[in-house]
């Protein structure tokens, strides 16, 4: 949740205050005088360090015979001395008040009967959070003067935090930028511009902007960005405290129309920036009239935004300050969100950051008015956590600064930042109106009132245990709301189940593809996992149903399952794949699954082609996109003319580098078993017009340095049998056909070793029997046929076992297969054993990521030249939601998943992803979901 820690502990809190409470000087106070205002304590937002009036204010109150209680507060920016000081009386009781003042609301069972009360309450909007609130304040005859409506004759307000916000949130996405851009491989002056929280005031916040400007002007942004362009939205106070500040860097204000041509005139020394008003992006519906200000005060509905069409398309910043009301054409819609994301023409011929497909870098909403202005802004950011990334693909959001999306700031309490200095300016405006607030009394009746001026009598939105005459709207629009609510919910409960899908495991790489596929929400899911709280963990997230259950001993159920479904996607280990098929074949149920063709699934595509159904293999990472890309240039390469002679591809899911230091130089994102028993497979490729085999259990002797990626220090190794993909391939001229897997260098020195020491084996052997606790040290001693050698001793056979490899032993020793330190619950082989081990220590722990790394190399002969072309995929895991294993596997099979249920793939039989009709759709709608790739060559004679 993006509100993590928004809300502070208010049983912590009274406590604090029960303890100041025992303390005399805070003890309840008698009151006689009839003019008594109470200032409370802000207890609702652990950063809310702001009060109505400052310590200034209180003097000049008293001087006007009114007394102020102030509630103790140590979180306050100004402190108890300060007000005690100017006179205020601090007490924890505030019954003796008439008015009781605050920023933000007040929490229901604190709110005290029959009183006056002011704060921001949120309500005029029939905002959904806050009617409980509203709801209590009519039941306690509570009369609410609201700040937001304390308005002129004009309607201008009177009193507000709105400059403040304003200049808070811009020196906040200042900041964020310098963290998006270093995310994005950019180190530039922004990141000497700290959060606004972090300066003690404005002016100290204005000296490092002043200097990040004399740094812009000395060049130190890079050039190829460009002019950055900023936007600001709106020309109220909050718009106008952004521009304040901005205004302390290199810039140039243009109008809105000549955003374009300023990109190009300008470099990156100087800032561009234009302000947008009504007049600018709304216009007539159904024609090309201009804004009539009037008109759209009465009429807004007649109005639409162009913004995305003629201003947004040009920004790399937006500030929006700008009001919205529930009739208002949005600035942003999510639609436009879209289109601005993708790439566009503009962001070739005016540049910008080269790692962004888009324009637009970010956006700070500080109206923070959910779901108004910007559509898709539907939670606010905290000040623990300012920043988010908006994946408009998923309609999603992601704290943080690193990822895809879009960044954007949306803090709904900015001032709080500034708490002083915005005290002292929201007080100075609220002083002249206090009098007449404290002079009303809630008991009586609003209309018997003649202490207030129209101002006052504006906001007062609750009085006498009922909505006042100007806010009744608010009881219909609220239920417009709810009913609106209940219908969308009624909606979706009710959207036709076209098409059932199961999948069976709910593990590391599900996640991705359950997401992909439940956006379609005429799809039903049903997951499958062994693992009880896998499949709780997806349904938390997503609309599915899930099943714990071992497909191995419940086949009667899964035969049922399988019967009861459209399309049944096996990511189980690849030796259940049969077992499936089998199943799907006698229900004549589509099946998917990212595995290789083994040659037991081969021989089932007869029988798949006379049932109608498709069996859809090798749609994953490798295999799957490598194909993809492979035939991607193969095809493209015959067309023009060419002749493919040499292909190289190597793949491999490896942790990213700064999170590789292990003995294996691995962790592991899927199956460890599976993992570990590569490392006993055959394998057989074409090198130079000769077929190579390596036999069973030789495959870690051989492995080469892998030179594409030097930076990465890998070796590869070949994978299987190369050769009858240039069959598949339809490559007739290959001289050298090798796939092969990439592991950071020494992993096959560790693993030959495991291998020559037993560990790889699958059988069930003595002292490995299920569920006994014991050592490594006594089941190596069980492997290698000793008698409780331990220290020097097993470390001299063992040494000898592996050939006296020190880079080898070092990782046994490190992996702690020789310690009897080490408890170790037996699995029943080996194998079992060491699996369950490696799955809880060579894990990804919080915060690190994964990488995966995929290197085609294609040797080309054309009639006149000869061309190496590399084709690369390199795609790091997000910390906060999916590794690039994961996605990469899951992502392309829940695409051709989607395209066997809409009827795209009805090829029947055993069918993998080598024709164009297969490779073009899904490589296009990868793209779509951010997994691209590169392409260079190199040419000779």
């Amino acid at each position: 949740m993006l509100r993590a820690c928004k809300n502070s502990n208010i049983l912590q809190n009274q406590k604090l205050y029960g303890c100041l409470r025992r303390n005399a000087r805070y003890a309840s106070v008698k009151v006689t005088d009839s003019k008594v205002l109470g200032i409370r304590r802000e207890d609702l937002n652990v950063w809310e360090r702001r009060a109505p009036i400052a310590p200034q204010h209180v003097k000049e109150l008293t001087d006007k015979g009114i007394t102020v209680l102030v509630q103790p507060s140590t979180r306050r920016a100004y402190t108890m001395d300060e007000y005690e000081s100017a006179g205020a009386v601090i007490s924890e009781d505030l019954n003796a008040a008439s008015l009781i003042m605050a920023v933000k609301t007040v929490p229901i069972d604190i709110l005290i009967p029959n009183k006056s009360y002011s704060f921001f309450s949120h309500t005029i909007k029939a905002q959904e959070g806050n009617m409980p609130t509203l709801d209590a304040l009519l039941e306690k005859n509570i009369r609410l003067i609201d700040y937001e409506k304390m308005e002129d004759a004009k309607g201008k307000r009177v009193a507000a935090f709105g400059k403040f916000a304003g200049v808070g949130g811009m020196i906040n996405i200042l900041h964020g930028i310098g963290l998006r851009l270093l995310s994005l491989g950019h180190h530039t002056p922004f990141m000497y511009v700290g959060s606004t929280h972090n300066y003690k005031n404005s002016r100290q916040a204005r000296l490092s902007i002043y200097e990040l400007g004399e740094d812009i002007r000395a060049g130190k942004l890079p050039h190829h960005f460009g002019p950055l362009t900023f936007v600001f939205t709106g020309s109220g106070n909050v718009s106008q405290g952004a521009q304040e500040v901005f205004r302390e860097l290199p810039h140039v204000w243009v109008h809105p129309h000549e955003l374009e041509e300023a990109i190009k005139t300008y470099d990156h020394r100087t800032l561009v920036a234009t302000k947008v008003s009504r007049k600018h992006y709304l216009v007539p519906k159904g024609g090309n009239g201009e804004f009539n200000a009037e008109e759209f005060d009465q009429h807004p509905e007649r109005y639409r935004s162009i913004f995305a069409e003629k201003i947004a398309p040009f920004a790399n910043v937006i500030v929006n300050g700008i009001y919205w009301g529930p009739k208002n054409p949005r600035l942003l819609t999510n639609a436009d969100m879209t289109s601005l994301m993708k790439r566009t023409s503009h962001q070739d011929k005016y540049g910008g950051c080269p790692e962004l497909p888009h324009r637009l870098l970010a956006l700070c909403d500080i109206t923070a008015d959910l779901g108004g202005s910007l559509e898709f802004m539907n939670e606010c950011t905290t000040i623990e956590y300012p920043f988010a990334l908006y994946d408009h693909m998923r309609g999603k959001d992601e704290i943080g600064v690193e990822g895809d999306g879009l960044l954007y700031c949306s803090i709904d309490n900015i001032p709080a930042q500034l708490p002083r200095e915005a005290t002292d300016y929201f007080g100075k405006l609220l002083l002249p109106w206090i009098p007449e607030m404290v002079a009303g009394d809630a008991t009586r009746p609003l209309e018997e009132e003649t202490c207030y001026t129209d101002v006052i009598k504006g906001a007062i939105i609750t009085s006498n245990h009922k909505l006042t005459p100007g806010y009744e709207y608010i009881s219909k629009l609220r239920k417009r709301n709810e009913a609106a609510k209940m219908a969308s919910q009624e909606e979706s409960s009710n959207v036709a189940i076209k098409q059932r899908v199961l999948v069976l495991g709910a593990g590391l790489v599900s996640g991705p593809l359950v997401e992909y596929l439940t956006r379609d929400k005429s799809l039903k899911l049903t997951t499958v996992s062994s693992v009880h709280d896998e499949g709780l963990e997806l349904a938390k997230k997503y609309d599915i149903e899930p099943i714990t259950m071992d497909v191995a001993k419940s086949q009667d159920r899964l035969q049922k399952l399988v019967s009861e479904n459209d399309l049944v996607i096996s990511l189980l280990p690849y030796t259940m794949h049969p077992m499936v098929a089998n199943m799907c074949i006698e229900n004549k149920k589509n099946m998917l699954t990212a595995s290789y063709v083994t040659p037991e699934m081969k021989e089932l595509g007869e029988k798949a082609e006379a049932a109608g159904i498709t069996i859809f293999q090798e749609i994953g990472l490798d295999p799957g996109i490598d194909h993809l890309l492979a035939m991607n240039c193969f095809d493209s390469v015959a067309e023009s003319g060419g002749k493919v002679v040499g292909y190289k591809s190597y793949c491999g899911g490896l942790p990213a580098p700064e999170d590789a230091a292990n003995p294996l130089r691995y962790k592991f994102s899927w199956s460890p078993r599976g993992a570990l028993l590569t490392a006993l497979n055959g394998a057989r490729y074409l090198k130079d017009g000769e077929i190579v085999e390596i036999q069973p259990g030789s495959l870690m002797e051989n492995t080469s340095a892998f030179e594409a990626y030097p930076g990465f220090n890998l070796e590869g190794y070949p994978n299987r049998d190369s050769t009858n993909y240039a069959e598949k391939y339809g490559l007739k001229d290959v001289k050298t056909m090798i796939r092969g897997t990439l592991r950071y260098k020494d992993f096959s020195d560790a693993m030959l070793a495991i291998h020559r020491l037993g560990f790889l084996d699958m059988s069930q052997k003595q002292g490995f029997e299920e569920g006994n606790s014991t050592t490594w040290g006594t089941l190596m001693n069980q492997l290698l046929g000793t008698n409780n050698l331990e220290g020097d001793n097993l470390e001299i056979i063992v040494n000898d076992i592996i050939n006296n490899n020190s880079v080898a032993l070092k990782a046994i020793k490190e992996l702690g297969l020789l310690s009897n330190d080490i408890e170790v619950i037996t699995k029943g082989s080996p194998l079992d054993t060491l699996s369950a081990y490696l799955a809880s220590t060579l894990v990804y722990a919080p915060g690190e990521r994964d990488l995966v790394l995929l290197n085609n190399q294609i040797e080309i002969e054309w009639a006149d030249k000869k061309e190496i072309r590399e084709i690369s995929l390199v795609a790091y895991g997000d910390p906060k939601g999916y590794s690039a294993m994961a996605r990469t596997v899951s992502v392309p099979a829940a695409i051709a998943a989607k395209m066997i249920l809409d009827g795209e793939i009805s090829t029947k039989g055993t069918v993998v992803p080598l024709r164009r009709e297969f490779y073009d759709p899904i490589l296009k709608r990868l793209e779509t979901e951010g997994i691209s790739y590169t392409s260079k060559s190199k040419f000779s004679s």
